[in-house]
């Protein structure tokens, strides 16, 4: 059975929504909770007593790093130690990329892209000297697949993937374990935009069940958990085996003529870094001109 006992969890964008569901989650399995959010996080806090658990709440801007630290502080003066961080605080500004106002660009982006490396990067020490943490970001289906009139909310989410790409290998060595939560969810920034018996399905509580699995003491790491409505599944990003061209081959005209292979998904991979990506291209040109190709790593598997 999963639990947290002995567990410190921190859990932004608390007070409403998704962070409510998930503090409750984490309380409700042991964890002492700290419910951040820019919102009274006390009607949480309450909730989370009422039912025999611990928890406390903090007013946190977490696109203000002076906010970032002070919630970490708490937390840590609390109860000596964090071992979870739920990366859930966001907000919406939604428009077309045509009349978007810069502003209301880089208020997005402050707070779901930003505002999480600050709150991953406050606890990144105190995670690796304690060789243990577990990291969740969330991001959304408008990050891995775009949505018309969420450019900014889509550019913000999708670095959440690749900041979870690299931290999941930089905390490797550590324990520490970071995923991303892609939640379908009837909330406030979605009130209006989803039927009524869509939102009724898709609840924050059928949710938290994947965020609890993701911060487990077994959890995965470098996993895109989507869920909705009680529905999980994992998005994957794999890269096609391709075209390999040689010489005067190289041209805009045989990549054209191929472009069948470059989406032929048999033996299609995922990747574990950037540069096994630059390993794989250089073996395959290197097969292409019949060359030998020196370079440990670069061996097919």
């Amino acid at each position: 059975m999963i639990r947290f006992d002995g567990k410190v969890a921190i859990v932004t964008g608390a007070a409403a929504g998704l962070g409510r569901a998930h503090a409750l989650g984490l309380a409700a399995r042991g964890a002492k909770v700290l419910v951040a959010d820019m919102a009274d996080g006390a009607g949480v806090v309450a909730e989370v007593e009422a039912a025999g658990g611990t928890a406390l709440a903090t007013r946190t801007d977490v696109s203000d790093e002076a906010c970032v630290d002070d919630m970490v502080a708490t937390a840590m003066q609390a109860w000596g130690q964090v071992d979870i961080l739920v990366n859930n605080a966001g907000l919406l500004r939604d428009k077309s990329f045509a009349k978007m106002d810069m502003a209301d660009w880089r208020k997005v982006i402050d707070v779901h892209l930003t505002g999480s490396a600050l709150c991953t990067h406050a606890l990144w020490p105190h995670f690796r000297e304690r060789n243990y943490g577990r990291v969740v970001f969330t991001t959304s289906g408008s990050g891995l697949y775009g949505n018309f009139g969420q450019a900014n909310y889509a550019a913000a989410k999708a670095g959440m993937v690749g900041l979870m790409n690299t931290l999941a290998l930089e905390g490797a060595r550590n324990d520490i374990r970071v995923n991303c939560l892609a939640p379908t969810a009837a909330t406030a920034m979605t009130e209006g935009l989803l039927p009524a018996d869509a939102a009724a399905l898709l609840t924050p509580e059928s949710i938290t069940p994947g965020l609890l699995w993701l911060v487990s003491e077994e959890a995965p790491t470098r996993t895109i958990l989507a869920a909705g409505g009680g529905v999980f599944s994992v998005a994957q990003i794999t890269e096609t085996l391709g075209l390999n061209l040689a010489g005067g081959e190289i041209t805009p005209e045989a990549i054209a003529e191929g472009a069948a292979l470059l989406t032929d998904p048999d033996g299609a991979e995922e990747l574990p870094d950037a540069f096994s990506q630059t390993r794989r291209f250089a073996r395959q040109a290197a097969e292409a001109q019949g060359l030998p190709l020196d370079w440990p790593g670069t061996e097919k598997d």
